[in-house]
């Protein structure tokens, strides 16, 4: 298989596996708190990603690694998986998936945001206007159409969404210091993250009551949204010729996701739900788009010696 067509196969196998995640949560949790879910989930993809360093003989890695940057990774890890599953869980257990979805698609507006004072970029004209639309967007969401009026069918689930982003976007923040190997890097976070999560698991709850379904529910989240999904990704990106084909894949994920929310889970999808996705999902496109716009339009200075 062509180097392209490899990447393109691996880049729409990850898209497709990300596109089932929001259902299989919703399933999931009539199994699993929150907290359980997490714990369960977490677990699996320690098992996968350990499988798949041992079949890359990269293991080795795992003690230089943390051994370079502990703390680099405790920060990780309290991030994602602990706080951020934590709260995105706890989200999709109280909001329709379909709201829980799309809101959870502003971390890419966020993040540019955040950069600028945490990392020190510059704010483009793009990320202000894709913000615009992008948060215009979850306001249709939030009130399902009703913006006059401003009202929240359900506020702490909103919060909890937007708690979620932000969490997610300090995630991959602080990621940008790590320079070492990306799946050895995410199985140390949840490693640093798995005992934090057992002792509050513990402390609070009781243990998950593993029945078949309920231990197919939670090893498909593990699986396929924190564990073999992210390096399937990986090495679409690594493989492909030009990474903003690869990337552009991602916006098949919410119209996907949205079909297997009305099929699987019998949601009714609003049309204050589509209206909102689309306005977020435009403002994303806009954020990548804009700035090649305005770099095509200025026009070239011939130096004259």
């Amino acid at each position: 298989m062509k180097t392209s067509s490899l990447a393109f196969a691996y880049g729409l196998g990850a898209v497709l596996l990300w596109s089932t995640v929001a259902t299989a949560f919703k399933i999931a949790l009539t199994f699993f708190t929150p907290l359980q879910l997490v714990f369960v989930a977490t677990i699996v993809s320690s098992l996968c990603l350990l499988l798949i360093l041992g079949l890359q003989h990269k293991l080795p890695l795992l003690w230089q690694q943390f051994r370079a940057r502990p703390l680099l990774y405790l920060q990780t890890g309290m991030l994602s998986p602990f706080l951020y599953y934590l709260v995105l869980f706890k989200a999709y257990d109280i909001l329709p998936a379909q709201q829980a979805l799309s809101l959870n698609y502003t971390w890419g507006i966020l993040l540019p945001l955040l950069s600028v004072p945490m990392l020190s970029q510059k704010l483009r004209a793009a990320d202000i206007i894709a913000a615009l639309i992008a948060y215009f967007g979850v306001l249709v969401i939030a009130t399902e159409g009703n913006i006059a009026t401003m009202h929240f069918e359900n506020p702490l689930g909103i919060g909890l969404c937007f708690t979620g982003t932000l969490l997610w976007c300090l995630y991959w923040i602080v990621n940008t210091k790590d320079k070492g190997d990306p799946v050895v890097s995410l199985l140390l976070s949840f490693l640093v993250a798995l005992p934090c999560i057992t002792l509050m698991l513990v402390s609070t709850q009781s243990l998950p009551h593993l029945s078949v379904k309920a231990l197919l529910a939670g090893t498909y989240v593990g699986l396929f949204e924190m564990g073999i999904t992210f390096v399937l990704w990986l090495m679409a990106l690594k493989t492909a010729t030009r990474t903003a084909s690869i990337s552009n894949l991602v916006f098949l994920s919410p119209v996907l996701s949205m079909c297997f929310i009305a099929v699987i889970l019998g949601e009714t999808i609003l049309p204050s739900t589509l209206a909102g996705l689309g306005l977020i999902i435009l403002a994303l496109l806009l954020q990548q788009l804009l700035p090649h716009l305005g770099n095509h339009r200025k026009p070239r200075i011939r130096r004259t010696l």
